[in-house]
């Protein structure tokens, strides 16, 4: 799978951008701050329908414009599909696939497939555990796009529900239709609830391996990592271990969760919040014997968060390992954040991917294992972003991709 054109349209800092991409090795060159990462964001948007920089899509909008607009022609295979997402603040976003009508968003989901690494990706060890929610979650959806419904039910019933936790206890008293109400909207929780926990673990069966290959990878191998998924819906007594869920179905996680919420119904009246579900789970990161946070290394910290992305690769392979279905790597600014052992030995494992896709400020930053073969450079600048092998057309006055014109659908 690869992108081979991309166009933006008041996307973050350009106006307008028409760029030619292929196969392989993509180096995006640039100071900082000149627009690199908005870029491959754009492309990482199309996979995920968010930002890996910002949870809203109001500031990947131009400032002063109404609307962005981003399209990319991905090739899968002998098949070729175009998409035109219009990102829009304060109303739902419209999708174009292949200059049909308009449907929603997320019926694109599935066609293009990312795997993003980024400074961001720290959090994903040191931060709280929301981010390794997001990320499980992100991962699930992108192999499974039905998941995003459910996950989006998910939400919308957790609101609901605690609007009515928190009306209960500013009146004081939980009355008949509270408990009526209450009910109600508990089977519903349940049941999207259910749908997530078992995606979610199913998920880890499959990438508890290969991120610990990855790691092996990336380090000497001398530690081993584990992943351990903590559940607010089994009995304290249980420690939240889910070792004994293995082979549930859903229905049976369904019932567990309704059994959860009834037994923490009075603390949850206290406090006007949801105590239990998914939405307050946790991923614990093992390094060793130890928990990653707050005991692994700067380095380790890293090496961590690259397995977790290396790993989410792998799963996708070993997912759909049809000619054309690996997903496209995005490196944004990474190589910078690595010492030459780490860089020389992520170069190694990405250098075979069909697309990659890298940022960097300097050609320092790159390893030679990375630019050794055939690659492409763009350059990028304020505004601009020009392949080298268009470079010399735009200096003669010549129409070449990437740089500024007007606005409208490209020919493509």
């Amino acid at each position: 799978m690869f992108v081979d054109h991309l166009s933006l349209l008041d996307f973050r800092t350009y106006a307008h951008l028409d760029i030619r991409l292929g196969p392989g090795i993509t180096v995006f060159l640039g100071p900082n701050g000149v627009g690199k990462t908005n870029v491959v964001e754009a492309v990482d948007y199309t996979a995920g329908l968010t930002s890996h920089r910002v949870s809203s899509d109001g500031p990947l909008i131009r400032l002063g414009a109404e609307r962005a607009i981003v399209r990319v022609r991905v090739r899968r295979g002998g098949q070729q599909t175009v998409l035109e997402f219009e990102l829009n603040d304060g109303r739902a976003n419209r999708v174009r696939i292949n200059r049909a009508s308009p449907v929603r968003a997320r019926d694109a989901l599935g066609i293009v497939r990312t795997v993003l690494f980024s400074p961001e990706d720290l959090a994903l060890v040191k931060g709280d555990p929301s981010h390794r929610r997001r990320f499980l979650d992100q991962l699930a959806a992108s192999m499974r796009p039905v998941l995003a419904g459910t996950l989006a039910d998910y939400e919308k019933v957790l609101r609901q529900r605690n609007a009515l936790l928190r009306s209960a206890r500013a009146g004081g008293r939980f009355t008949a239709t509270h408990r009526a109400t209450l009910a109600a909207w508990n089977d519903q929780f349940a049941r999207a609830g259910a749908t997530v926990l078992h995606a979610r673990l199913q998920l880890l069966d499959a990438l508890a391996p290969q991120v610990a290959t990855a790691y092996g990878q990336l380090t000497d191998g001398s530690k081993a990592t584990r992943l351990r998924y903590v559940s607010s819906v089994l009995p304290e007594s249980a420690g939240g271990d889910v070792e004994q869920l293995r082979g549930f179905t859903p229905a049976d996680l369904h019932q567990l969760v309704l059994d959860a919420c009834e037994t923490v119904q009075e603390r949850e009246l206290d406090r006007g919040l949801s105590l239990v579900g998914p939405h307050r789970d946790e991923l614990e990161l093992l390094l060793g014997d130890a928990p990653a946070r707050g005991y692994a290394s700067h380095g380790e910290t890293w090496s961590y968060a690259l397995a977790l992305r290396l790993g989410s690769w792998y799963v996708h392979l070993a997912d759909d390992p049809a000619e054309g279905a690996a997903p496209i790597l995005v490196l944004d600014d990474v190589f910078a954040e690595l010492d030459t052992r780490r860089r020389s030995r992520l170069a190694g494992i990405v250098a075979s991917a069909e697309q990659v896709l890298v940022t960097a400020a300097v050609e320092e930053d790159l390893p030679a294992e990375l630019v050794a073969g055939p690659h492409d450079v763009v350059r990028v600048g304020p505004g601009t972003a020009l392949r080298d092998d268009e470079r010399s057309r735009v200096e003669e006055g010549l129409p070449g991709d990437g740089a500024p014109g007007p606005a409208g659908a490209p020919s493509w």
